[in-house]
C-alpha cells in the first residue's frame, strides 16, 4: 500500500502498484515535485489537448497538484484509480492510465491513458493497458471495461484493439472538440468483458 497525502491528511491508497514488462504502474504522488510537473507536462502537451478537452483545465504545478491531490482522494473513495506509468529500471514517468467512474454494483468502469512525447513508439500505452485491464477484469471484480476516444484518434484505436477492446459503435457528439467547451464531436466505443478471451500478444 502506499500513503497519499491529500487535504483532509494522509491515507492509505486501496489499490496495489501493477508490474509488466518493462513498466511499473504505481500511484501518482501529489508531494513529489517530479509527479507533479510530469502530471503538468502530459495534460498540457499539445498532442494530448488535440484529443482532450478537461473539463478543469490545469495551467501550473499547484493546479496540477491539486488535481492530483483530487485523484488521490477519489482513489481511497474507491471510484477512480490514476496510475503513473513509470519505467520498471528507472522509475522515470512514461505516461497516465486511469480506471475512472468505477460503478461496484454494476461492475463497470472507464479507461482511458496518455504516454509522455519522449515515450511514444514503445507500446507503453499498449503495456500499460493491457496490464491495467488484467487487474481490473480480475482482481478488481469489473465485468465491462469501456474505453472511448475522439474519431479519427487512430493511435488510440490500435491500442484498444491489440489490448482486446472491440470496437463496439459510435457514440454521436460525445466529447468536446479540442480547446472548446461550446463544439462536440463523435467518440469511438471499445469494450472488453471479464468472459471476453484474452488477447494475443
Amino acid at each position: 500500500m502506499t500513503q497519499v497525502d491529500d487535504q483532509h491528511g494522509s491515507r492509505t491508497r486501496p489499490f496495489p502498484d501493477l508490474h509488466g514488462p518493462g513498466i511499473r504502474l504505481r500511484p501518482w504522488d501529489p508531494r513529489s515535485e517530479a509527479d507533479v510537473a510530469a502530471w503538468l507536462r502530459g495534460i498540457t502537451e499539445a498532442e494530448f489537448r488535440r484529443w482532450n478537452t478537461p473539463l478543469r483545465p490545469v495551467t501550473d504545478l499547484e493546479g496540477a497538484r491539486e488535481s492530483l491531490r483530487s485523484r488521490a482522494v477519489q482513489a481511497v473513495e474507491g471510484v477512480s484509480v490514476s496510475y503513473c506509468v513509470a519505467d520498471a529500471e528507472t522509475g522515470t514517468a512514461l505516461g497516465h492510465i486511469g480506471v475512472n467512474a468505477i460503478d461496484h454494483d454494476l461492475r463497470l468502469a472507464r479507461v482511458g491513458y496518455w504516454v509522455l512525447p519522449e515515450a511514444r513508439g514503445r507500446r507503453v500505452a499498449t503495456g500499460a493497458l493491457a496490464l491495467t485491464a488484467r487487474w481490473a477484469l480480475t482482481d478488481l471484480g469489473l465485468h465491462r471495461l469501456e474505453l472511448g476516444h475522439a474519431v479519427g484518434h487512430d493511435a488510440s484505436c490500435r491500442v484498444a484493439e491489440r489490448c482486446g477492446f472491440r470496437y463496439e459503435g459510435t457514440l454521436r457528439d460525445a466529447m468536446f472538440e479540442a480547446g472548446r467547451t461550446d463544439a462536440f464531436r463523435d467518440v469511438h466505443l471499445h469494450a472488453r468483458l471479464a468472459t471476453d478471451p484474452e488477447p494475443e500478444s
